[in-house]
């Protein structure tokens, strides 16, 4: 009998999860910050960005294939014993905890500043809390359904928002590749927090019901999120001129106000509305595999606990200290920092030794 069999995921949900984990704030922000390194070339750092995360992504798998019953928690343990391998659970469980109160603080820095203006952020937060605890305390069966019926929930986005090429501007593309191959380069660094999330499979993998397709399923997670990364930020160049698109922090949230209707003018207070469900998708897997490695870590099952008093301390964070805007620039500068060496460096430096490892046993039992 499988370990995780009573929290298994289908291929799609394993796939939506990823995908969800990854469109989070990149996609508010991401036009702005490619222009600001990249100008109108940014598009092409984005296909750049998605090349490495895939090469990233089924790095892992490879690393997950050699021990398809295993999470990584259970992996360090394996390999680092129990002492070093829970010091390494710690940081592990530091970065999901980094990543998560990086999405909860920007979001409700986003309600605080475009919806709830005179609302102070622990209220926000606490109204975020009580839908995450409910969700997140069903397991990881329950986020899979989660981010499967709010991705279709969502599917109407980039049809509406076809609705403002009339005003899109075609030639603001061009030239490509205009100021040379550097700034696309160096415009890439500002993707790789977008596409963090597929680091996530080191968790998931145990759980899928079908690994045959775990490979095919993180390619299509990463392609998902590059076509939509694509699409706002192609959209958000034709719209903006190259200087005005420097201008605005959140240029999406700006690109949805100009879309109106006879019978509905604010389209972009919807469009956040219906976007908050996908900012949970990106905080949730989070937040439950904080809760799993720490709950791991003492060797209880139930994450329930560990959940209620992580949220209470999130919000208690919160009343006592409102972060401004160069906060939430260092806490997304750390989750980057952090994501790069999980996601990136890790599946890069473990996967010779362990499969140098593998490989007698292997040969061994041939």
């Amino acid at each position: 009998m499988k370990r995780y069999a009573f929290n298994e995921l289908t291929v799609f949900q394993y796939i939506f999860l990823i995908h969800g984990a990854q469109v989070g704030i990149g996609v508010l922000s991401m036009p702005r910050e490619l222009a600001e390194v990249a100008g109108t070339d940014g598009w092409i750092s984005i296909i750049l960005g998605w090349a490495l995360a895939v090469i990233a992504s089924l790095l892992i798998i490879s690393i997950m294939k050699r021990y398809p019953d295993k999470t990584i928690i259970d992996l360090l343990t394996l390999f680092f014993g129990k002492w070093l391998g829970k010091a390494c659970m710690v940081l592990i469980a530091l970065y999901c905890a980094v990543a998560a109160v990086t999405v909860i603080t920007h979001t409700a820095a986003i309600i605080n500043t475009w919806i709830l203006t005179r609302t102070p952020g622990y209220v926000v937060t606490i109204f975020l809390a009580i839908p995450c605890y409910m969700i997140i305390q069903g397991g990881l069966r329950v986020l899979g359904r989660y981010a499967e019926l709010i991705f279709y929930m969502t599917l109407w986005m980039p049809v509406v928002l076809m609705t403002a090429m009339p005003h899109t501007k075609w030639l603001y593309l061009l030239p490509i590749v205009k100021e040379g191959l550097g700034p696309i380069v160096t415009g890439t660094k500002s993707t790789i927090l977008s596409f963090l999330g597929f680091e996530l499979a080191f968790f998931l993998y145990p759980f899928l019901q079908r690994k045959q397709y775990a490979s095919l399923g993180i390619i299509v997670a990463n392609t998902l999120s590059m076509l939509i990364f694509l699409h706002i930020t192609v959209f958000s160049y034709t719209f903006f001129s190259p200087d005005e698109i420097t201008q605005y922090t959140w240029p999406t949230l700006n690109l949805w106000k100009v879309i109106e209707y006879r019978f509905l003018e604010r389209m972009d207070i919807i469009f956040l509305a219906f976007y908050l469900f996908y900012l949970s998708t990106t905080s949730f897997p989070y937040l439950y595999f904080t809760v799993f490695s720490t709950s791991q870590m003492m060797g209880t099952v139930d994450h329930r606990k560990h959940l209620a008093i992580f949220l209470l301390l999130i919000v208690l964070a919160l009343w006592l200290y409102t972060p401004n805007f160069i906060d939430l620039k260092k806490l997304t500068e750390l989750w980057s920092f952090g994501g790069i060496v999980f996601g990136y460096a890790l599946p890069a430096l473990a996967v010779v030794p362990i499969w140098l490892l593998r490989r007698p046993s292997e040969e061994r039992k041939a």
